[in-house]
């Protein structure tokens, strides 16, 4: 029997696709979201099962936020594949950490946000607060651009090693080494809190 299923477009494909996006061309726009939007889909799935039980926040919310919010960025190049997703990770981390201090606005005496990382750092940490980890990750940042890109790549997108290392240009060998080396500075951040 055999199956039905079409094949996933190319990346290449999903690349001209986006690069024609950039040069205004709504056709391009409109070919791309169904192709990208499983792909956003899975990538939202794979924050969303790490977040607090009863969040609010649901999957397809955190997608179509996110798909908007790319959808509006004017005077973006789009480079290729792992660019946009890349951009994805941003916006979907930007929309987690509003939300999550929007939450803890509402509730009395600034609740907090918990979320997960056993699932994705090199030692289990339990819960830590979302806002927390957002803190860390521009830490982060000030000390090595990469590495903080790197865990938002794969903690917030769910990007592999080799999709995490495409879209940063690095090889899969160096990603490697440096994303041990941002897990344990996160690990070592986030148990102070």
């Amino acid at each position: 029997m055999a199956d039905d299923t079409p094949a996933p477009p190319a990346r290449e494909h999903i690349s001209r696709l986006l690069q024609a996006w950039t040069r205004q061309d709504p056709a391009a726009r409109d070919a791309l979201v169904p192709i990208v939007y499983d792909e956003l889909h899975r990538l939202a799935h794979h924050y969303m099962r790490t977040e607090r039980a009863g969040h609010t926040l649901q999957t397809t919310a955190l997608v179509n936020e996110a798909y908007l919010r790319l959808a509006d960025v004017d005077r973006l190049e789009w480079n290729d594949r792992a660019h946009f997703f890349a951009m994805a990770a941003t916006m979907m981390r930007r929309i987690l950490v509003d939300h999550a201090r929007a939450h803890a606005r509402d509730k009395r005496g600034g609740g907090v946000v918990m979320t997960s990382l056993d699932a994705d750092l090199a030692a289990p940490v339990g819960e830590v607060d979302v806002l927390a980890l957002d803190q860390a990750l521009e830490r982060l940042a000030q000390i090595d651009p990469r590495q903080a890109r790197l865990v938002e790549l794969r903690y917030f997108a769910g990007l592999t090693i080799d999709e995490a290392a495409e879209a940063l240009h690095i090889s899969s060998g160096t990603l490697k080494r440096e994303w041990v080396i941002a897990k344990a500075w996160l690990y070592r951040e986030l148990q102070g809190r």
